[in-house]
């Protein structure tokens, strides 16, 4: 029997130019070098693809989990001018209706009978009912990134744009969403009815940065905002009625460029992603998990201290892989050797889903399943209750697991007590790593998407 020595080699990733999320994350598309594919998001399942020959897409963006999809050519060899948008019925398999402009489109965003085109400096509205009708348009400041959000829930209103000065936020509000229709026999649950109109005037306008946009991320219902700038730091939460800044969250000291933020659809905890390779996920409600924040913190009203001390950080993260050939399932947190290229940490989407309890009850519970576009599939829990001490971000001393906790005075301790030995300071050391990684997202499971043969 021969038993040659054969080297082992890591899979080669897979292309993707896109990936996208529905508006409810039940699905979401891909757009390769060899065409597109739309995937059930969780359980993963390949659901259906289509090949393309003579071109490639930049964005295939689905419109809940109907058949309808927008498409934008882009790539190396563009299979339509990056000037147009193409509306694409999945089901059939042929282009129902193109949208011409006069330059480059930057982004799109889609609910039902409503879609938003984001150029350069201006964002075109459209209805989409049995034909396509140019209903509004609105100017914006320079908007190379082309970004804008749209509420996608029953009955929601809003859409929120750039506004015409650097930093600030358009809102905008259409008709109201019309629910989805339902399939199969009725449901249990009556369906919801209609919010009561605000008792005021919508604000239009809010001044969210001093610098300039870079994501605009709205939940379902529309009620709240999130925004973040070039500089990559805070993401800020606003209440788009009145206007108000609800909570800004700090994501690190160091610049970044912030990808994206999605809204838990309960709306108690938003996650947060970045070039950084690291997802981040905050609270915005005060019961439950609660965001870490300075020891110094309490001291803010009493003391001319800078604003960075009553920062509020995230209180789970996890750091996606770079290229990694092995996941540890079960793990916390993927640990980087010492000669991973930073810069190679893996771009990424990621969104809310919910999956049932283990015990098999019917209490569900809120998972991320983030897609990388080297095509790597993460499903992460977050941490479990109970378990969520405090602990201190690398190169941080200051950091606490309770945003409120009082100073407590500081104990006199004698010069005995003072010296330690080397076994407590290993004991230390464990505990801190412990309380570490209670403070992280924990991979459930990982799997690969992005081949045409439907393997996972």
């Amino acid at each position: 029997m021969n038993l040659a020595r054969h080297s082992i080699t890591p899979t080669s990733p897979v292309q993707v130019f896109d990936t996208q999320f529905d508006a409810d994350c039940h699905i979401f598309t891909t757009s390769t070098p060899a065409g597109f594919a739309v995937y059930q998001t969780c359980p993963l399942k390949l659901l259906r693809k289509r090949e393309l020959t003579g071109g490639t897409l930049a964005a295939v963006v689905p419109c809940h989990t109907s058949s309808l999809l927008f498409l934008l050519g882009g790539g190396r060899s563009p299979l339509y001018p990056p000037n147009k948008v193409i509306l694409w019925d999945d089901a059939v398999g042929v282009e129902v209706a193109e949208l011409e402009f006069r330059e480059r489109v930057g982004g799109i965003v889609c609910r039902r009978g409503w879609l938003a085109v984001a150029l350069r400096r201006r964002v075109v509205v459209f209805e989409v009912q049995e034909t396509v009708v140019r209903k509004a348009e609105y100017d914006t400041c320079d908007n190379p990134r082309g970004i804008l959000a749209m509420a996608t829930g029953a009955y929601a209103t809003l859409l929120a744009i750039p506004g015409r000065q650097l930093g600030h936020v358009q809102l905008v509000h259409l008709p109201p969403c019309r629910p989805p229709v339902p399939f199969g026999p009725p449901p249990s649950v009556p369906p919801s009815k209609p919010p009561p109109p605000p008792s005021k005037h919508p604000i239009s306008i809010i001044a969210a940065h001093e610098s300039p946009l870079t994501t605009l991320s709205a939940p379902p219902s529309g009620r709240l905002l999130a925004t973040t700038s070039s500089r990559g730091t805070l993401v800020r939460i606003w209440d788009t009625i009145t206007g108000k800044l609800l909570r800004e969250f700090r994501r690190g000291s160091d610049k970044a460029e912030i990808y994206g933020v999605a809204f838990r659809p309960d709306e108690k905890e938003v996650g947060v992603w970045s070039d950084k390779g690291t997802v981040h996920v905050f609270s915005l409600v005060s019961s439950g998990a609660s965001n870490r924040q300075s020891s110094l913190s309490p001291l803010a009203p009493f003391l001319p201290l800078p604003k960075y001390f009553d920062s509020e950080w995230s209180y789970a993260q996890y750091r996606i892989p770079a290229q990694a050939a092995h996941i540890s399932l079960s793990s916390t947190s993927s640990v980087r050797s010492s000669n991973t290229d930073l810069a190679a940490d893996e771009k990424c989407v990621v969104g809310w889903i919910t999956v049932p309890a283990e015990s098999g009850g019917t209490i569900s519970e809120y998972q991320l399943i983030a897609l990388t576009y080297s095509g790597g599939w993460y499903r992460l829990s977050l941490p479990v209750k109970g378990s969520q001490g405090p602990h201190s971000p690398v190169g941080n001393s200051l950091m606490t697991a309770s945003p409120k906790a009082s100073p407590l005075p500081r104990q006199r301790t004698s010069s005995v007590s003072s010296v330690t030995s080397l076994s407590d300071k290993g004991k230390r050391k464990e505990r801190d790593k412990e309380r570490k990684e209670s403070r992280d997202l924990t991979l459930q499971e990982y799997r690969k998407y992005g081949r045409w043969d439907g393997w996972g």
